[in-house]
């Protein structure tokens, strides 16, 4: 049975990329009822005009936006941290992303930020790395994600780039089934948002997991794409849930 929003489990999180205001209001009214979040990709909320009011389209659709975790390292990098606050309290953000994808930080730093953001917002923290050439094997992938459900995250999102071909995935963005597997076996799969844009990725998890899998990294041309394959009504799930 699919879940019905508001819900905890069966998320699906919506890449921005930087779409205007008319684009956003375009896509709620398709893809609202299937839409939990969306990420305003890596840095591009900084580059994107009248994002004030761009977010009031999304928060009036009844879907939660944040900021890229690209744009959280960005200010950190710089020691910012404070002025970042201020951002989110300034757009009335109920969300953050906390993500050391780009920036080299000891990994206690990165749950102390955590917990400071906790005290403040709703935190969905990043586990893996951009870079295709550092693979992380598992039993690090899993320390990570319980030190990070610790420090006070809500979800975490396991990476892949926006592209699919890293962290969870190899360069041809085949799935590290081995990886996933041992993840699952350890995390609760309810706690992970598997960023998954290519649509061979979505099937997989769908039938690993079922219907109400979280899945991230969506394309907005995707979201009743993925609806239908979410509910069997695709050729690629349409056996899977009768």
């Amino acid at each position: 049975m699919r879940t019905q929003k508001p819900r905890n489990n069966g998320l699906t999180m919506v890449m921005d990329k930087g779409f205007s205001v008319r684009q956003a209001e375009d896509f709620m009214a398709v893809g609202a009822a299937y839409t939990d979040f969306v990420k305003l990709g890596w840095t591009t909320a900084y580059l994107t005009p009248k994002l004030s009011e761009k977010l009031a389209v999304y928060r009036d659709a009844g879907v939660n936006a944040y900021l890229g975790g690209t744009l959280f390292e960005a200010f950190v990098i710089r020691n910012q941290f404070d002025d970042f606050l201020r951002v989110i309290e300034k757009y009335g953000l109920e969300y953050a992303e906390v993500s050391d994808g780009s920036i080299i930080m000891p990994h206690d730093q990165k749950c102390e930020y955590i917990a400071k953001l906790a005290k403040h917002v709703t935190v969905i923290s990043e586990v893996g790395s951009k870079d295709n050439t550092k693979i992380m094997a598992p039993y690090k992938w899993i320390s990570l994600m319980k030190a990070e459900l610790e420090a006070g995250s809500w979800r975490l999102i396991a990476e892949s780039r926006e592209s699919g071909n890293v962290g969870l995935y190899r360069e041809s963005g085949e799935v590290r089934q081995g990886l996933v597997d041992e993840i699952l076996n350890e995390i609760p799969n309810e706690k992970i948002i598997w960023e998954a844009p290519l649509k061979a990725q979505q099937v997989w998890f769908i039938q690993l997991v079922g219907s109400n899998v979280n899945l991230g990294n969506i394309n907005p041309h995707e979201i009743i794409a993925l609806e239908s394959t979410r509910l069997g009504l695709r050729g690629d799930t349409f056996h899977n849930f009768i």
